[in-house]
């Protein structure tokens, strides 16, 4: 018996498994993925709609990893609280068993053989990439090619697996992971914690199973096994967000693992007591797609009504947890979100905004520093122009590395190539705030104040452009154009009162009225604050052209 060549044609089942998944995955992400993140956003105020649109959506994607994911950006960008991601965590459960059915398809209908089907779907799936370059129809292309190269991948690992069947040590070893439940269920969470996928690691264990090697024992401890492993990209998902994220991630966790408890203990029972028999039997495909099924939506209807209860016990856990209170840190942007770009461009938005708040705080306690001469505003204001900075520079790596991954859309792309002209927008809002700085520490340095004209001037301006950049970061924050329509006419009023300010600060320096020094402070200002309305201007703009 070769051996190696088995292994070689397993794991090459295996790798073409993955990328099948990957391939659906990504395809139904550009299709529906905007809509699905609509879905999600809207659907879920009552909590039995939530497990409802959980499944939904996992079913949709092909990812329970994916619509986990979404969920914590959701709750890090203050769009979900944790009682309504309960329902949609638990359905995700539900929904991501559709690809065991997939799979099992080819033995309760005939026409779906791996090896029929899956070549047969990779070549339509061809042929629409290469004749459609972008686009819906290039997307489609790409579920029907992921869809074939699943059933191949399941056709190959059969093969490798088939000649295993006539060696004892293998029928020994899921005898053994029969007997052993918590064997069994480390095997499982293991395997599933490793690939990172519960889809891939139900498929290899179907695939086993097609040739008789696989106990119903086995089986069920090795599934619960995997929808505990299956947490695991929840967790990773959730570091370095904020402790709800943590928290969301965490009842996920609890979910898995005392459905898990549960429904082991009873299969311990039922197969040491009730039907020993069926314990060690083989297991079909099919069955397997029914224990997968049945277990999770049995534990949706039985730890449903606790729910509150898991919210509890995840945010008591979760309290232990140091919180980062950085300001230059990302708090909603975590690069395993990036497989799914609808809910990453999301999250950008929501991260450039926080970027912008900081901005405008900089703005306001800059303005202010102008007429008090607060030394304690001025380091502030210094201080938080480097984490501005540092926030300019992360999220646009984080950018750069979304427009370079295959699942965005050309649309979607478009967005972000908007989005780092307002990244760079928000950037220079701080500059001129520490321009204004720069001023206010000349003019104490040289023990100067403006004119009680000059400082009623300089304050409607300062006004007027902190209303401006607030407008415009509404209108990005909410996608908002009467926001945008707000952040137009407030530019152009700055633009005026600049010009108007000017001629009269001119004026009065002929007249000899005002102090010369004290003017290129006050001129400086009104430049800096003009260029901050025309870069407020330039977001609102970027919002304009995205709601149009």
């Amino acid at each position: 018996m070769d051996y190696a060549a088995m292994l070689v044609t397993f794991l090459g089942g295996l790798g073409l498994f993955l990328l099948g998944v990957s391939y659906m995955s990504s395809g139904l992400q550009k299709v529906t993925g905007n809509k699905m993140r609509k879905i999600l956003a809207v659907l879920t105020k009552n909590r039995l709609i939530g497990v409802g649109v959980g499944a939904l959506v996992t079913a949709a994607i092909q990812s329970s990893a994916a619509t986990t994911v979404m969920v914590i950006g959701f709750i890090n960008a203050g769009l979900l609280n944790l009682y309504q991601s309960v329902g949609i965590i638990m359905g995700a459960n539900i929904g991501t068993t559709v690809t065991g059915w997939l799979v099992s398809s080819a033995e309760w209908a005939s026409f779906m053989k791996p090896l029929t089907m899956g070549p047969v779907a990779v070549a339509i799936g061809a042929v629409i990439g290469i004749f459609f370059t972008k686009g819906t129809v290039k997307s489609i292309g790409e579920i029907i090619a992921g869809f074939g190269m699943l059933f191949m991948g399941i056709g190959l690992m059969t093969e490798g697996a088939s000649p295993l069947q006539d060696l004892p040590v293998f029928a020994d070893m899921f005898a053994t992971l029969g007997s052993n439940p918590v064997l069994g269920i480390l095997v499982g969470a293991l395997v599933t914690a490793v690939i990172q996928s519960s889809s891939a690691s139900i498929g290899i264990l179907q695939s086993l199973a097609s040739v008789g090697l696989v106990t119903w024992n086995s089986a069920v401890y090795i599934i619960m096994g995997q929808n505990i492993g299956t947490c695991v990209t929840a967790i990773l998902s959730a570091m370095g967000a904020s402790k709800n994220s943590k928290a969301a991630a965490c009842i996920h966790l609890l979910f898995n693992v005392i459905g898990s408890v549960i429904f082991s203990i009873i299969a311990v029972m039922f197969f040491k007591f009730v039907n020993p028999v069926l314990g060690n039997s083989v297991i079909s495909i099919t069955e397997i797609a029914i224990v997968h099924t049945g277990f999770n939506i049995l534990n949706t209807i039985v730890l449903f009504p606790f729910a509150t209860l898991l919210v509890k016990m995840a945010e008591k856990i979760t309290s232990f947890i140091k919180s980062d209170a950085d300001e230059a840190a990302l708090v909603h942007l975590d690069d395993r979100i990036l497989n799914t770009p609808s809910i990453a461009i999301e999250n950008c938005v929501k991260e450039i905004v926080r970027m912008g708040r900081i901005s405008l705080d900089n703005l306001t306690l800059a303005a202010d520093a102008l007429f008090d001469h607060d030394s304690e505003k001025i380091e502030t204001v210094d201080s938080r122009e480097g984490s501005i900075d540092l926030l300019q520079g992360a999220i646009t790596k984080f950018m750069v590395k979304l427009c370079n991954t295959s699942r965005i859309s050309a649309s979607e792309n478009k967005v972000v190539t908007a989005l780092f002209h307002t990244v760079n927008d928000m950037e220079r809002i701080g500059d001129y705030s520490e321009n204004l700085i720069e001023s206010a520490q000349f003019m104490m340095k040289e023990d100067l104040a403006f004119s009680d004209v000059q400082k009623e001037e300089l304050r409607k301006m300062c006004d007027e452009t902190i209303y401006c950049v607030s407008s415009a970061l509404n209108a990005l924050e909410n996608n908002d154009y009467p926001s945008v329509e707000k952040t137009v006419k407030s530019e152009q009023a700055i633009d005026d009162m600049e010009a108007n300010y000017r001629k009269k600060h001119i004026e009065r320096l002929a007249s000899n009225s005002v102090d010369a020094t004290t003017g290129i402070s006050y001129l400086d200002t009104l430049t800096n604050l003009e260029r901050v309305g025309d870069h407020a201007l330039n977001v609102a703009q970027v919002v304009m052209k995205r709601f149009l």
